[in-house]
């Protein structure tokens, strides 16, 4: 496993740390949530106010031969991890 990716918020001083067997990560920001549901409390969703981090294969990887192989032949097993852990940095003020 590898560490993939430390998301931070200074001001809560949350941390997400991702460590991965896969060789990439997809990252998708909320740009369009504006006018698209409520979240916690009733709170309506705004543009930018989320985050998601899939780790997968590289997009295309069966046409790219540089890339890692995402090829799965009949009787192998297919087994990756991912961790999630998330902590707090108390010198930023967390809690």
């Amino acid at each position: 496993m590898q560490k993939a990716a430390v998301l931070s918020e200074p001001v809560s001083g949350r941390i997400l740390t991702i460590h991965t067997t896969q060789p990439g990560i997809q990252v998708y920001t909320g740009n369009w949530l504006s006018g698209n549901g409520k979240g916690k409390n009733g709170i309506p969703h705004k543009d930018r106010h989320a985050v998601a981090l899939e780790c997968q294969y590289y997009p295309d990887s069966p046409n790219k031969p540089e890339y890692p192989s995402c090829l799965l032949r009949p009787g192998e097993l297919y087994l990756q991890k991912i961790v999630y852990a998330f902590s707090t940095d108390q010198s930023t003020g967390g809690r």
